[in-house]
């Protein structure tokens, strides 16, 4: 019966995993920031894919409640008055929605999911966030950053509380547990919907504005040399603000005295800086005169504290910086290539730097498929998905505006949702809720994975999204979802507060709890409000955000803009010399894998010198490393003719090699008999040295041969 709420669970479980591993690096980042990150997105997952199952059962139970002649009515007492279970008896009208799921069940979980993401929220991930950002070198010092941090945070949620809490009481309303629970939800709800407000005025103008730009492919190209512009301005800035940082811990690491108290915090920052950059630092505070003009006062443990926490701060900008730059290069690179092959006679698509692909892969996706999928259907099917989302957007502005007229019925979602009540097809309510919530979900997640807050907090793809902003991400989808999912409820006037009219409400809402203690709030705010969504779509469609920012000096991609067309032409050059130094770097391994260039010639020659074969005038099989002196050069055969002088000379048919020769010329001449590893003449400390008899006769006329080559 539940196997629905169990696809849910797993759909939920994987859609988080697979986020997480694509913008976090799992094996890198704390085990701690893992779980917490991993149970807010699942949870905010599985309250959008669970409350269409809400919705349907809900709707049963009314259809029961107004055929209660075939059913028995039955109130719970664990929930409050509105709660009820009906259970039908054989002849009723309604039929069970399909993976119906217990009325027990869903008042438990929804306890577990929401209450577990407002801790998460409100209380856990802030002070792992903080923790994070730390830069003590103790975990008490950590913590006691991260309480201090948090406690001036939260003093100004307390202040607005205490507010509230005397306008209530000015009131006269009595106050007990519910009602407090009540209030601290619907606040928490309150300032998700202000968010969401926000979030959904850009989105719903902005995907279907970027599925259509996405069927263009020369505006795709413009906006991917634009956005290499600023990457490129990014890298730079990060790279300059590292080396400042290097530059300030280095004249720090020069004061403090290997054998004080402060040098194993300092050893700690410099462990985690990588060993290149801890060079270049090195010689450019050599080359700035630092060295020179060090200082002796030793910094404190606050000093350290500090350059800690901009250690890892710019650390993780420049990594960020680089991996979004190298991404970004391939991307326009490919986008050259489909510029390119778009008007391709032969209809195969064709790279200039063709990626690594497996046999399957090449297979499966050949470049006759790859040709008509980016040159021919790709931008059709961009065409139609931005109809659909026009549709889609037109649809929740206009419901937004009119959901709390409830005579007549306004709201396109309501009237859908009472079109299939009437006729009691469940099935058609799950799919068109879920069609809904996942529209909304995607558009109010997608800006949060594309928002950046002045580069605090943005989650990169490709493993480059460091934790704070992994934790920042998980926080805000736990205080988005459960105001995104009432204000639906609301749309499809399922929230009896809003409608002004009492009917069966869902699991969620009873949960939820609703703001009829504040008055200005309830009336007010959560129904007007979403009402300024309009002007914030208005304000997206003409780029008034953009324009603003672009008029701070903030770069924006704004067409006919002179700034923008600089940075076009400026990622156009950035480029080709990207592939210019791609391109030297292939021809550099063409040239060493081809056998027949002059490089593997030269390499092959001095390579086979070293030959086993004795040929005549060569040297031999068995050489001393002062061989190699000769062997390198062209072979010239210096045959070492004896003398009458030298008794112990080799025969003349037998080549002698380098080191036989200086041992027999100039060893006992010296009085050091010369010898080499592997060969007989081995130098013994213990051989008794020669009488000068023996060294005379010994020394004789110059040898033979040896320059008649000059």
């Amino acid at each position: 019966m539940a196997h629905l709420l169990t696809l849910s669970v797993l759909t939920s479980i994987l859609l988080a995993g697979y986020l997480l591993f694509r913008y976090g690096n799992i094996p890198h980042q704390h085990i701690l920031v893992t779980i917490s990150v991993l149970t807010a997105w699942c949870f905010s997952f599985l309250i959008v894919f669970t409350i269409p199952l809400d919705v349907t059962n809900t709707l049963y139970r009314q259809c029961l409640q107004e055929h209660n002649s075939n059913g028995l009515l039955i109130t719970s007492p664990n929930l409050n008055n509105s709660h009820v279970e009906i259970l039908p008896v054989a002849g009723t009208e309604c039929q069970a929605p399909w993976g119906m799921i217990p009325d027990s069940l869903f008042p438990n979980l929804w306890r577990i999911i929401y209450w577990t993401s407002q801790l998460l929220t409100w209380l856990i991930m802030p002070l792992m966030q903080s923790y994070l950002k730390a830069g003590d070198f103790t975990i008490k010092g950590k913590l006691k950053s991260a309480l201090i941090e948090n406690a001036i945070y939260y003093s100004s949620y307390l202040f607005i509380c205490g507010i509230l809490l005397i306008y209530i009481a000015a009131k006269g309303v009595s106050l007990d547990w519910q009602k407090l629970k009540a209030i601290a939800s619907s606040a928490s709800n309150t300032w998700g919907l202000f968010l969401l407000v926000l979030l959904l005025g850009y989105a719903l103008v902005e995907v279907p504005r970027s599925l259509w730009n996405n069927a263009i492919p020369g505006f795709t190209l413009q906006y991917a040399y634009f956005k290499v512009a600023k990457l490129n301005s990014s890298k730079a800035e990060a790279e300059e603000n590292v080396e400042d940082v290097l530059e300030s811990l280095q004249g720090i690491s020069r004061t403090v005295p290997n054998n004080h108290q402060l040098r194993p915090c300092v050893e700690t920052i410099l462990r985690k800086v990588p060993t290149e950059l801890l060079e270049r630092a090195v010689r450019n505070y050599t080359r700035g005169g630092g060295s020179g003009g060090t200082s002796s006062i030793i910094p404190s443990e606050k000093a350290l504290v500090r350059i800690h926490k901009q250690v890892i701060k710019s650390l993780q900008t420049l990594e960020r910086s680089e991996s979004l730059w190298s991404v970004q290069v391939e991307n326009v690179f490919y986008l050259e290539d489909v510029s390119r092959n778009m008007h391709s006679q032969d209809r195969r698509f064709k790279s200039e730097f063709p990626p690594q692909r497996t046999q399957l892969g090449k297979i499966m996706y050949s470049p006759l498929i790859h040709w008509y999928w980016e040159c021919f259907c790709k931008a059709h099917f961009f065409k139609m998905l931005f109809v659909l989302a026009s549709m889609m957007s037109i649809m929740v502005v206009w419901s937004e505006l009119t959901f709390f007229n409830r005579r007549p019925v306004l709201s396109i979602f309501a009237n859908v949702i009472n079109l299939a009540k009437y006729s009691y097809d469940f099935f058609t309510i799950e799919l068109f809720s879920m069609i809904v919530l996942c529209y909304l979900f995607y558009c109010t997640y997608s800006t949060i994975l594309r928002i950046r807050f002045l580069n605090l907090y943005y989650l990169a793809p490709h493993h480059q999204t460091n934790e704070h902003s992994l934790i920042f991400s998980g926080m805000l989808l736990c205080r988005l979802t459960p105001p995104m999912c009432l204000n639906f409820l609301g749309l499809i006037h399922m929230d009896s507060h809003i409608i002004k009219e009492r009917i069966l409400e869902t699991y969620y809402t009873q949960i939820m709890g609703h703001m009829d203690v504040i008055g200005i709030i309830s009336d007010g705010f959560n129904i007007y409000f979403p009402m300024c969504m309009l002007a914030f779509c208005l304000a997206t469609w003409f780029s008034l955000g953009s324009r603003a920012l672009n008029a701070m000096g903030f770069q924006q991609f704004l067409q006919n803009e002179t700034i923008a067309t600089e940075l076009v032409q400026e990622g156009k050059d950035l480029i080709a010399r990207e592939k210019r130094r791609r391109q030297r770097v292939e021809e550099a391994l063409s040239r060493r894998r081809d056998p027949t260039s002059i490089t593997n010639e030269y390499i092959a020659k001095y390579r086979n010198l070293s030959g086993s074969s004795i040929q005549a005038g060569g040297f031999g099989a068995h050489r001393t490393p002062t061989d190699g002196l000769l062997c390198d050069g062209e072979r010239v055969g210096y045959a070492t003719v004896s003398t009458s002088l030298n008794s112990r000379s080799s025969p003349l048919t037998v080549p002698r090699s380098l080191s036989e020769e200086i041992n027999e010329r100039f060893g006992l001449s010296t009085h050091v008999e010369i010898g080499f590893k592997g060969t007989a003449n081995t130098f013994d400390r213990n051989e008794t040295i020669e009488s000068s008899e023996n060294m005379e006769r010994r020394i004789g006329s110059p040898p033979r041969d040896l320059f008649d080559d000059v």
